[in-house]
């Protein structure tokens, strides 16, 4: 019988960074019960022009479901007080699709069986060539959780090659340790998405039986690492529907309020999926995570940070996504593709999830005007 590591155990390549900080977390959210939450703690949250730990708490919880119209009203404020009415688009290409981890909730999934496919250099440049046509300047390279198959020297290949035709180069990767970020910087990756899917930790292990992602606090400090390794910017999330939805974003927040006290010098950024289909499991979805309920950590996150940004999946319907940027999202996808490759000729492997919203990039920028808001491609130069 197979005996399987401890989840809170590192191995022995994985990098231990000096922070307190998952403890911290953790600790505040085991005390963290939504439903003792009031009218008026909500209320009084909504009153005050800088919001606390405790202030966050209220604004997720059901006592402020009634307050939606009048968060959404300050949270527009917000966003156009720090933001203006800049919306900014990107779209992410995957360059493979190989997995060694087993996550019961994803169909990158190692035990099932998929087309596997992972670009050449030669294909990758043509579906960057692709893309850029479009006019976006901002990337997002994506990868199975791989080290194998898809290596850092690989990944950085592709970071080098994304850089002759984007002016920003994001990464969403398995964790690296602070020496492999600072190569990947070094290449020209800017920023660094890692979502820990759920901060319960017995959740956690219920759902990622084997492979390098079940070690928890590794994945936590993935960000501190990135930061610590040069990048410009970090992003956190929780897949909305694994766990307990409102400790999940609870535990999001918390995460990247502690990590911008820490490194105040990095851009913090929010992504707040929900639960897809997928390939393998088309009956597992989110059971109470609903447009409202999204909308709703949505708009606290807005509150609670107000410098950060938050980004809106084509996992949503273009109608969410359109009432949503302008008002607490500042970037959104457009022409996505969530196959490896398929933007320039046809796909080499299987899609992650099903999307929801697929207009062209084009479209995606008409709705935004429509909307009197600012499209940006572009609003970083490199120097």
């Amino acid at each position: 019988m197979e005996t399987k590591m401890d989840h809170m155990v590192y191995l022995d390549y994985m990098e231990q960074v000096d922070s307190d900080i998952m403890e911290r977390v953790l600790d505040t959210v085991e005390q963290y019960d939504y439903n003792t939450y009031i009218v008026e703690d909500v209320k009084a949250a909504l009153c005050k022009d800088k919001l606390d730990i405790d202030d966050f708490g209220a604004l997720l919880s059901p006592a402020a479901m009634p307050f939606l119209e009048e968060m959404a009203q300050r949270a527009q404020k917000e966003t156009r007080a720090h933001f203006g009415n800049a919306v900014s688009l990107f779209t992410p290409l995957y360059i493979a699709n190989y997995c060694e981890n087993n996550c019961i909730y994803c169909g990158f999934n190692c035990k099932n069986k998929i087309h596997r496919g992972k670009l050449s250099m030669e294909e990758m440049e043509k579906e960057l060539q692709s893309i850029s046509k479009t006019g976006l300047r901002d990337i997002l390279l994506l990868t199975g959780e791989s080290r194998h198959q898809s290596d850092v020297k690989y990944i950085g290949e592709a970071v080098k090659l994304a850089t002759k035709y984007f002016a920003l180069v994001g990464i969403e990767i398995y964790p690296l340790n602070t020496d492999e970020y600072a190569f990947l910087h070094e290449c020209g990756a800017d920023y660094v998405c890692v979502y820990q899917e759920t901060y319960n930790t017995d959740k956690y292990e219920e759902m990622h039986l084997s492979g390098p992602k079940r070690i928890y606090p590794y994945r936590f400090y993935a960000q501190e690492r990135a930061l610590k390794g040069g990048m410009r910017g970090v992003a956190f999330g929780a897949l909305l529907g694994l766990g307990d939805f409102r400790k999940d974003a609870f535990a999001t927040g918390l995460h990247a309020f502690y990590v911008q006290r820490k490194y105040p010098q990095g851009e913090i950024s929010f992504s707040p999926p929900r639960l897809r289909p997928f390939i393998n499991n088309a009956e597992e979805n989110p059971k109470d995570v609903h447009e409202t309920q999204l909308l709703q950590v949505m708009l606290a996150y807005r509150l609670f940070m107000p410098y950060a940004g938050i980004t809106i999946s084509t996992r949503e319907r273009a109608g969410f996504r359109d009432n949503v940027i302008g008002m607490c999202a500042t970037r959104i996808s457009a022409g996505v593709k969530v196959s490896v490759g398929g933007h320039e000729e046809e796909a080499k492997g299987d899609e992650q999830f099903e999307i929801s919203d697929d207009r062209s990039v084009a479209e995606v920028l008409s709705s935004i005007e429509s909307l009197g808001l600012q499209p940006v491609f572009l609003d970083y130069i490199r120097v």
